[in-house]
């Protein structure tokens, strides 16, 4: 039976090769060290014990058969001290503790960048050979294998190449080393594939996937050889990085590589726009001198005692690419232009246009989230949908009530993996001449309330969501009143073109964060909304289902504005003849009287504005 202590065990190799550890009938208990703040990552297992800690402090563990050192610093963004504090002073404190207790053999994985700048064949049995090690991570891991080497302890080292995800899942935990290249490589997938490219020939890398490399280390370290071996997890050959580029480009659909120029890899880019661009595209600047080899990595002596054979990496780049971009791509969220599969959280979706909205969207195989006051009117829109085959969730919320709105956000987002869409339609409609509100200021209020400050709550709530994902489309319902300035409407009217303002304004500040929004400016709709405002029953009016049809335009389009070419010809009149718009719009007024004051016929009610006008204009 066998015991074991390991350090780096929550990391993308450890936690993988702990499970092996686990799976094996001689093991008898793992120990693994792991930060405080990191104990519940670590998978649980009878035979599995956390010892809490980190390599920045003495390790108080007992002895155990073999000690597996996996912790390390591997990111070339982080600092030198960074570094150091890791690879090479908690390699220091891993031999100290393998020495005080007598362990029976450490194992150092330490990495091919021990090679440094060498060029040509870098065998297993090699180590200083006057290399140049250009980067602190590469300098550090250099010094962690030394240290490993002079110390008493029998010992092995193993020196993965850059290891990639699973060659069978593409499963891998995180963006680092090759995959900070892949949104660049996304953003040429929209250019003609067969467009041939010209490149730089900067030099190889010796990509090898997380299952080979964990699949090795289990047999290396049970293998019966000498204390003071090493081995390379590597791919049989280094490939180029034009191969590697052209392989990801097969997956991504994206122009390959048909020319390459030899070139010298620049030194870390120093131009503000040159940082800058490669800062926009996810790459950070200061991995970019150290993103190729020249070395040959001989791995006879592992291919020997494994009996295991790397996979080539044209044979699961595809797996690596499609893994990425449905789990890691920043923009996975913006894909596609349709509703399949996009969550649609809608206000007022009881009833009316919010309703027609809902079931419009499920239709299109949208998920939609509805959101009103009224539970039970909501769960009656749900059960439509679900008739249909549809996915629809209720949310009754008093939008005017900021803490339920509060809880709403946090509600939704952690019971779906996000909102892509939200439409802003819940409000409410006064009827009212400014002279008869003189001292109803709170009419103004309720309406900024439901109108304007709960949509606002709704977008600043869920905009760090939406930029986090790179994607979020927002919909304001607004009214075609905003561009003819209907008469007795200033409350509602004012609440709609604040929100109006506000979209117009932070959409020029989102874009880069792949946000946008669209203001639909509804003609009149026959909703409940309009019901008390008896004049309207005389008028010509859409239904919520042609209404909703707008809405889903919007979604699906994501265009600025959606407008009712009435309402696009009243704002161009207005603007080119705007004192004989408001005449009209005066006499409007005086042809519909205010609910509840005297009735006077239209007709006589526009003589009198016109005998007004005149009068006005001989003066």
């Amino acid at each position: 039976m066998s015991t074991y202590f390991v350090t780096g065990a929550t990391g993308f190799i450890g936690r993988r090769l702990v499970a092996e550890l686990l799976r094996r009938p001689t093991c008898e208990r793992v120990f693994a060290l792991v930060r405080p703040q990191s104990a519940d990552t670590l998978d649980r297992h009878d035979k599995l014990t956390p010892v809490l800690g980190d390599l920045t402090s003495p390790i108080d563990a007992d002895r155990v058969d073999h000690v597996v050192h996996l912790a390390a610093v591997y990111d070339f963004t982080a600092s030198a001290d960074a570094h150091r504090a890791v690879n090479v002073e908690g390699t220091r404190r891993v031999v100290e503790y393998a020495e005080r207790t007598g362990c029976g053999l450490l194992h150092h994985v330490s990495s091919i960048a021990v090679a440094g700048d060498h060029r040509g064949t870098f065998t297993e049995d090699d180590f200083d050979l006057g290399q140049h090690l250009p980067s602190p991570y590469h300098a550090t891991k250099h010094a962690a294998e030394r240290i490993v080497r002079e110390q008493g302890t029998p010992w092995r080292v193993y020196r993965p190449g850059a290891v990639v995800g699973d060659s069978r899942t593409g499963e891998v935990d995180k963006v680092d080393g090759p995959y900070h290249f892949f949104p660049a490589l996304a953003a040429l997938a929209r250019l003609p594939r067969l467009l041939p490219l010209v490149a730089p020939h900067f030099g190889a890398a010796n990509l090898v996937p997380v299952d080979y490399v964990v699949a090795a280390l289990d047999r290396l370290i049970h293998a019966d050889v000498p204390s003071g071996s090493t081995f390379h997890l590597t791919a049989s050959r280094s490939r180029s990085l034009d191969e590697v580029y052209n392989a990801l480009a097969d997956a991504a659909g994206a122009p390959k590589v048909r020319l390459t120029l030899p070139m010298p890899l620049p030194a870390a880019p120093t131009s503000a726009i040159v940082t800058g661009v490669l800062t926009e595209l996810g790459i950070p600047p200061r991995i970019v001198p150290h993103i190729a080899l020249h070395a040959e990595f001989d791995s006879t002596a592992t291919r020997a005692v494994t009996g295991l054979e790397p996979p080539d990496f044209t044979t699961y780049a595809h797996t690596l690419w499609r893994y990425w971009a449905d789990h890691l791509d920043p923009l996975r969220a913006a894909r596609g232009h349709g509703l399949a599969g996009r969550t649609v959280l809608i206000t007022g979706a009881s009833s009316g246009i919010g309703a027609a909205t809902a079931l419009a969207v499920a239709r299109k195989k949208a998920v939609p989230l509805l959101v009103a006051r009224r539970a039970d009117e909501l769960e009656a829109v749900a059960e439509r949908i679900r008739a249909e085959g549809g996915t629809a969730h209720t949310y009754p919320c008093d939008l005017t009530d900021p803490e339920a709105v509060g809880a709403l956000i946090e509600q939704v987002l952690a019971e779906h993996e996000g909102v892509d869409m939200l439409v802003n339609n819940a409000g409410r409609s006064i009827r009212r001449s400014v002279h008869l509100s003189v001292d109803r200021l709170h009419d103004y209020e309720r309406t900024m309330a439901l109108n304007y400050f709960a949509p606002l709550r709704l977008v600043l709530g869920l905009l760090p969501h939406m930029r986090e994902r790179r994607f979020g489309h927002i919909v304001n319902i607004s009214s075609m009143g905003v561009q003819l300035n209907t008469p007795r409407f200033s409350a509602y009217l004012a609440s709609k073109s604040a929100l109006d303002a506000f979209s117009r304004v932070a959409a020029g500040e989102t874009v880069a964060d792949g946000v946008t929004f669209t203001s639909v400016r509804m003609p009149l709709v026959r909703t409940p909304m309009i019901g008390p405002t008896k004049v309207y029953d005389a008028f010509p009016a859409a239904t919520p289902e042609r209404a909703a049809r707008w809405v889903v335009r919007a979604l699906e389009r994501r265009p600025e504005e959606v407008n009712h070419p009435f309402g696009v010809l009243a704002e161009l009149a207005r603007k080119a003849a705007p004192k004989q718009v408001r005449s009209l719009l005066h006499l409007a007024y005086r042809a519909m009287p205010e609910r509840g004051a005297p009735r006077t016929s239209p007709p006589a009610a526009v003589a009198a504005g016109v005998t007004r006008l005149v009068l006005r204009a001989t003066r």
